[in-house]
């Protein structure tokens, strides 16, 4: 069953922005090779299955990382998830492309009671220190998976981009939950727009998240899942898949408070964050020069900054729930 929300975000014409212009399978142990990382454009990148993900994984990065997590935590009005789950009952946790590890350390944080919540990402920048029942490794989920034991619920949030085979990636969370466990997925539906024709086909912020889905399309790695993923859910055969859409803001235009400070958040992000979204991709993707990706950055964070275009993502999360018994 889907959830779609259609209510209109009002704009608070009474203030102006205040953002402003300063503003798999393969577990690797942490060696000297993985941590040896690749710089390029003036940004550092992961070394381990070098290319699988074209974004930085600097410190200024992770600052954008731990950001958006904040948004998306407020946007779900205070929760880190929507799947009906106990986490105190004891339940193993998996969060695919754990990034800076805050959603694995924010759950083992709030949920002392769970088992075991790991973390993986290709890149190993998570805190040495964390809740006794979280845990990090380097990992590539596009391998084949070898896990052991299987988990009661896997969180996947935030991961368009990165993924050349989503089915396959869908049907190895299936395989490696217990019957009964639960997958959520949280990803905004990375096409702009506005509700009262502010955004302009013209905008910069539109020009880049065309390039985005351009190159992110050239290398085999949609930029834009969340349409699919409950198609994709249900046909790995996952029962009780519930979608529920809420709407993201760019800017500080909403007058719903909630959402004035996630729209707030997003301008910082693109402000601080589009050079680290076009570096690779515009230049090593699409070709484009040093001095016309300087411009379109510039562009972005100009339009971003003056704040009249009200421009709008889809956030969706989709659930699903493996059946207790499987059909033969």
């Amino acid at each position: 069953m889907s959830q779609n929300v259609s209510d209109h975000v009002e704009v608070d014409d009474t203030i102006e922005p205040t953002y402003g212009s300063d503003a798999s399978t393969a577990s690797t142990s942490i060696t000297s090779s993985v941590l040896n990382y690749e710089w390029k454009h003036g940004r550092r990148y992961h070394s381990y299955q070098s290319g699988s993900y074209n974004f930085p994984n600097d410190e200024r990065e992770q600052a954008r990382l731990d950001l958006i997590h904040h948004v998306f935590y407020r946007l779900m009005e205070g929760r880190l998830f929507l799947a009906p789950i106990k986490p105190d009952e004891g339940l193993r946790v998996l969060d695919l492309g754990t990034g800076t590890g805050l959603w694995a350390t924010h759950f083992g944080d709030d949920h002392p009671g769970a088992a075991q919540v790991v973390g993986n990402d290709l890149s190993p920048i998570q805190p040495e220190w964390c809740p006794p029942n979280v845990k990090f490794v380097v990992d590539d989920i596009e391998l084949d998976w070898t896990e052991t034991e299987p988990y009661d619920y896997i969180h996947c949030r935030y991961m368009a981009g990165s993924i050349k085979d989503w089915p396959r990636l869908v049907k190895q969370i299936y395989d490696n939950l217990k019957p009964g466990g639960w997958v959520e997925f949280q990803e905004t539906a990375n096409t702009l727009y506005s509700q009262d024709g502010t955004l302009k086909p013209d905008n910069a912020m539109v020009k880049m998240t065309e390039g985005l889905i351009e190159a992110c399309a050239k290398i085999g790695r949609t930029l834009d899942p969340a349409p699919s993923m409950e198609g994709w859910v249900k046909d790995a055969g996952f029962e009780n898949v519930k979608v529920e859409t809420k709407k993201l803001p760019i800017g500080s235009w909403p007058r719903d408070a909630r959402l004035k400070e996630c729209g707030t958040l997003m301008a910082v992000n693109f402000v601080e964050g589009v050079e680290a979204f076009t570096a690779a991709l515009f230049r090593d993707v699409l070709g484009w020069s040093q001095e016309e990706v300087s411009a379109l950055n510039e562009a972005v964070r100009s339009t971003v900054r003056r704040g009249d275009a009200h421009a709008i993502y889809d956030f969706h999360i989709i659930i699903g729930q493996k059946p207790l018994q499987e059909s033969k």
